[in-house]
């Protein structure tokens, strides 16, 4: 039996017990785990470290290591991240609905568990204790399979946690990680129906592309972050300036930073060198039509593949509209359905905007950086889902549950 299976039939057979757990046992386990987290922040920094040096070597660029990196400030996060997910209102057995029927029927559509969740994910060891969290809170079991680059740092996390998982009576095997992370192990838990439920990919399109074209599991799609920031014609100058500059270099790595500014030519008529200069100074590399040019001699020109670039670098398109509808028809060419904003002051072209760009988030007079579980009120997040089915957007504590229909009755028959 393949280290997948074994771990995979495990969870499984744990589900039951997971999902009859109360809100105060989930909630105590939370806070033991972060305690752990912060405990153990010497043994996980000093395994972060030789995932960081082998990245190095290996030539990973300057924000894949970002990502990768902990700090003692990053594990209290993380375990902070725990505890607002403790004091979490718990979703499980919410009734949702309730439908008493003529016949005398009692109808109680409630929220359970989804049962066995996994999750594939590249460089990033908050997203194990984010992950395990969730599932945790929500009575999942959950199979984890991170990258090659950060397997010393997810190893040291997971052990942590499970040693955390025992003290309070929990089966450790409700947070397990695969560390085979070769490709025919990622294979193998694309197919493994007969015990995940779910399947989540987060990371970079590659990955996402290839889980969703591959995987015979139901597949919750997070999604790539081609984002817009559209300065309208009637843009408040310095708001303008100051959510450009912040949904592209606050975290330039992050799925929902900013790639692409759309900028109305009646505002950059008057307002764009103070713009330019506000980006060169803090490192951005620009990239667009010949007409950038004539503003900034430093410019690069764009290719095809620059307008639906995911850069998560200190780079940024920048292309002119003419209105509102001309910056939609570039999103809708190029965007990837996770965050958008406008800044304008005119009304009309606002909701034209907010009404008729697909995505996941849209914004009015504000930086696409918000799009997070925690800055929504999640507490953590599995991923931004940009699909429609299920769960769209940040995905919080709701989107890891399905619903069962429990029904009550007085002896009916069907006639």
């Amino acid at each position: 039996m393949s280290e997948i299976i074994g771990k995979a039939k495990r969870a499984k057979e744990i589900t039951y017990q997971l999902a009859s757990l109360s809100t105060i046992q989930k909630n105590e386990a939370l806070q033991v785990m972060a305690s752990a987290l912060e405990s153990d922040s010497d043994a996980i920094l000093s395994a972060n470290a030789v995932d960081v040096e082998n990245g190095r070597a290996a030539g990973q660029t300057k924000t894949l290591l970002d990502r990768l990196t902990l700090t003692d400030s990053r594990i209290r996060d993380m375990a902070d991240g725990l505890r607002q997910v403790a004091e979490l209102a718990d979703p499980i057995g919410d009734t949702i609905q309730t439908i008493d029927r003529p016949n005398g029927l009692r109808i109680e559509k409630k929220r359970v568990p989804l049962g066995v969740i996994g999750i594939i994910y590249e460089a990033r060891p908050n997203v194990t204790v984010d992950a395990a969290g969730l599932c945790l809170k929500t009575g999942n079991a959950v199979i984890l399979r991170g990258s090659s680059t950060a397997i010393h740092s997810n190893r040291q996390i997971v052990q942590c946690l499970q040693v955390a998982l025992n003290q309070v009576g929990f089966p450790k095997e409700a947070i397990q990680l695969i560390e085979d992370t070769s490709r025919e192990a990622a294979s193998e838990l694309f197919t493994l129906n007969e015990y995940l439920d779910v399947l989540i990919p987060r990371g970079g399109a590659s990955l996402i592309k290839t889980v969703v074209e591959k995987a015979s599991v139901p597949v919750l799609e997070t999604g790539v972050g081609n984002c817009h920031v559209f300065i309208d014609e009637s843009a408040d100058v310095e708001m303008a300036r100051s959510i450009a500059i912040n949904a592209k270099t606050q975290r330039p790595s992050v799925c929902n930073a900013a790639e692409t500014l759309l900028i109305h030519r009646k505002w950059a008529d008057n307002h764009l060198p103070t713009l330019l200069t506000d980006l060169h100074e803090h490192g951005v590399e620009l990239f667009g039509e010949e007409e950038l040019l004539t503003w900034d001699s430093q410019a690069t020109i764009a290719k095809e593949h620059d307008w639906a670039e995911e850069y998560l670098d200190l780079k940024l398109a920048v292309k002119f509209v003419d209105s509102t509808e001309d910056a939609m028809d570039h999103i809708r060419t190029y965007g990837t359905k996770h965050s958008e904003a406008i800044v304008s002051e005119t009304a009309e072209h606002v909701q034209d905007f907010l009404n008729g760009v697909d995505a996941a988030a849209v914004y009015h007079n504000a930086s696409t950086r918000f799009t997070d579980g925690f800055e929504f009120g999640f507490g953590a997040e599995i991923g931004i889902s940009t699909q429609k089915l299920h769960a769209r957007g940040p995905m919080g504590l709701e989107a890891l549950t399905s619903t069962k229909f429990m029904i009550f009755g007085e002896g009916q028959i069907k006639p």
